[in-house]
């Protein structure tokens, strides 16, 4: 059986997706830098064949992306809507990512499957103190959301103290968009 990679994503409508941002940028704005993100992840995984993705999505009915596995998230907070993402796919190692991470790599999504061979959970921690990216091996603990601190800088310590003691494994630290200051720093790098 193949590992799973499960893309969480809006489905890409005008004034619902990357609502921060859109607030600095406008949400005509917001929506260009949310389909060029949807269009370069697309891209970069529909050439993988070591892993299998499903874009699990919200916001409604979409016929995009063509030719990708297609979920409805379920509902609920964020925490809520990852742990059913991640119970779909029983005994199999799943990794969650978003869309909206400029830097990301194929060759990270393969580090992360890595590392679920050495450990229990991996994460991918993000510079605003969340994550870009989850990863469980095929047992899974019970609430590794509960009570976490969405969106803020506490969000991947919360996810980590419901952890414990199981063994982590970090991947490199990457900035994911969701200010104007993220969107330029971003670009400056060169990432978008």
């Amino acid at each position: 059986m193949k590992d799973i990679v499960v893309v969480f994503a809006r489905t890409p409508r005008l004034g619902t997706v990357k609502r921060r941002l859109a607030r600095a940028i406008g949400a005509r704005a917001a929506l260009r830098f949310h389909l060029a993100m949807l269009r370069r992840l697309t891209r970069t995984l529909r050439r993988e064949r070591r892993f299998h993705t499903v874009f699990a999505l919200t916001g409604g009915r979409a016929r995009w992306p063509r030719g990708i596995a297609r979920v409805r998230q379920a509902h609920g907070d964020l925490g809520r809507r990852m742990d059913h993402a991640f119970r779909r796919f029983p005994r199999r190692r799943v990794v969650l990512v978003g869309t909206d991470i400029p830097a990301l790599a194929a060759g990270d999504l393969h580090a992360a499957f890595r590392a679920l061979g050495r450990a229990a959970v991996v994460f991918g921690p993000a510079e605003d103190g969340g994550f870009w990216l989850v990863g469980f091996g095929a047992r899974r603990p019970a609430r590794p959301f509960a009570g976490v601190r969405w969106s803020s800088r506490h969000t991947l310590a919360d996810t980590l103290a419901n952890l414990r003691p199981r063994p982590v494994a970090l991947l490199r630290r990457l900035r994911d968009v969701d200010t104007a200051a993220d969107l330029a720093a971003a670009r400056e790098a060169g990432q978008c």
